[in-house]
């Protein structure tokens, strides 16, 4: 229906333009006819030639065009069946002038005085090429434009699909890891196991119902980092010093899910984990007019740097999707590892 509309549309303004060429150019011949008449004579001898450029228009755009593109071997073959479609239009055409719209429509006052009239043919050949011309050209643009649009849909859903890829990497990432210290607590005959695996299980609950939404608040990001570190408290009892301060604005902005928690867990998995004394995580959180900023601090080895890993690779990667605002900067000193995130929460990408 749509299609349908445009084409109405198309010949609808060609005609319009076309029947004002006529009334101009019979006005002259017709210097007695009041206007009302010669325009309603020229829309209508307007129409009856445009018989023959709509069959014209239609066979080059939707006939010629689209094989030559398919079967590029056969152009020269199309050629010749252009022009010889163009030559029989061209002729019918000029019959139509010669034989409808100079006898019948203006009653003889305007008529060529021969159907193959060189100066006729020529303008012949000019009105066709005009009308098949303009809708050539507007059917390259559309197809210019649908193939943009493709291109943008296709590239939206790599990005999507990248995006699923990363967040599906980090949930098994974290999983391993917290049930590698619930291992650890369990071989040990631990009382603190089953408030682990009860932690564990909330978590596991906002990982599948939760994590696939677009945006949560920035309270229930809180609150899932407050768990996890719940469960961390339980594996290090008190030789671990555990600081999460947070000065929030506003409790319902909307951040991207599970996009802080990775940081808490690299700090943890591949920082505290790898020392064994006086080790500490400190967090900082402030959120003030959309601008967050995350900082996360924590202990390593003192032998050796620790490297990035597949959390904050993943995360990296996440911010460039989503965020167009970002800034994240990390410090990988001897001792201690260093995360500092400034986010612009109203720059979220549309993906």
């Amino acid at each position: 229906m749509k299609r349908f509309l445009l084409h109405l549309l198309f010949w609808a303004v060609y005609l319009l333009q076309d029947s004002i060429m006529q009334f101009t150019w019979t006005m002259s011949a017709l210097p007695g006819m009041p206007d009302g008449e010669r325009i309603r004579l020229a829309i209508i001898a307007t129409v009856i030639i445009a018989i023959p450029k709509a069959i014209f228009t239609y066979f080059v755009v939707y006939f010629v065009f689209p094989r030559a593109l398919k079967y590029p071997a056969l152009r020269w073959w199309l050629c010749g069946e252009t022009l010889l479609v163009l030559t029989a239009l061209i002729l019918a055409h000029r019959c139509l002038n010669f034989y409808i719209v100079g006898p019948i429509i203006y009653h003889n006052i305007i008529r060529p005085t021969s159907i193959l009239n060189l100066p006729y043919l020529l303008l012949t050949i000019m009105d066709l090429g005009f009308v098949s011309g303009y809708a050539f050209t507007f059917k390259l643009l559309r197809m210019q434009l649908s193939g943009k649009e493709r291109e943008k849909n296709l590239l939206q859903e790599k990005l999507q699909t990248e995006l699923k890829f990363l967040r599906n990497q980090t949930h098994p990432h974290f999983l391993f890891n917290t049930l590698n210290n619930i291992y650890a607590l369990a071989r040990k005959r631990s009382d603190k196991t089953a408030a682990m695996i009860l932690k564990l299980s909330k978590l596991l609950r906002f990982m599948l119902y939760e994590s696939g939404k677009g945006f949560i608040c920035i309270s229930e990001e809180i609150r899932i980092i407050d768990d996890y570190l719940e469960l961390q408290k339980l594996r290090f009892n008190e030789r671990l010093s555990i600081q999460f301060h947070r000065n929030i604005d506003q409790e319902g902005s909307l951040l991207a899910p599970l996009l802080l928690l990775p940081f808490v867990e690299n700090a943890f998995k591949h920082g505290v984990s790898e020392t064994r004394f006086n080790s500490f995580v400190h967090i900082d959180l402030q959120l003030q007019n959309e601008i967050l900023q995350f900082i996360i601090a924590n202990t390593t080895n003192e032998d050796r740097i620790q490297p990035e890993q597949i959390g904050l690779g993943n995360v990296r990667r996440q911010l460039e999707l989503m965020y167009h605002d970002h800034s994240l900067k990390v410090t990988n000193a001897a001792q201690v590892f260093t995360v500092q995130l400034t986010l612009n929460l109203q720059s979220h990408a549309k993906i």
